[in-house]
């Protein structure tokens, strides 16, 4: 069971290493065969998007270190920066406990967003005044 995994990793002590495919397939991939993926950027830590992967985007990212997506709308892999021009490159890719979040940090090259802002989370929620506002300029 893929939970019985991932709870033997938490047993192992610092800088034990596991098989890279071994731990892939051990992955919590929903129905559809997708892994959320958090994307940060490397320096300042600032959480940049969030997205899918299925096994070959997530193959494709650790091979050609240019982060691949699992487009849910046109059901197909998409290279980000392909035709934006606005890349991410990957320098290090991590699993949460549960096997079920993918992190991977990136030198982001341009705007993270569709919208030509920096990062997907300029909708901040001001809870006092039950308002969502706009922060975060556009590139």
């Amino acid at each position: 069971m893929k939970h019985d995994y991932f709870e033997t990793l938490e047993r192992a002590s610092d800088l034990t290493a596991f098989d890279l495919n071994e731990v892939v397939e051990q992955l919590a991939f929903n129905e559809q065969g997708l892994i959320p993926v958090i994307t940060q950027d490397a320096e300042t830590k600032d959480v940049l998007m969030f997205a899918w992967m299925n096994k070959m985007a997530l193959e494709l990212t650790l091979s050609t270190k240019r982060v691949t997506y699992w487009s849910r709308s046109r059901e197909q892999l998409w290279v980000k920066g392909e035709t934006s021009g606005h890349t991410q490159s990957l320098v290090s890719m991590a699993f949460d406990c549960d096997g079920d979040t993918v992190l991977c940090q990136v030198v982001q090259s341009g705007a993270a967003c569709h919208t030509g802002r920096p990062n997907c989370f300029y909708l901040h929620v001001d809870s006092e005044h039950r308002q969502v506002r706009i922060s975060g300029d556009a590139a």
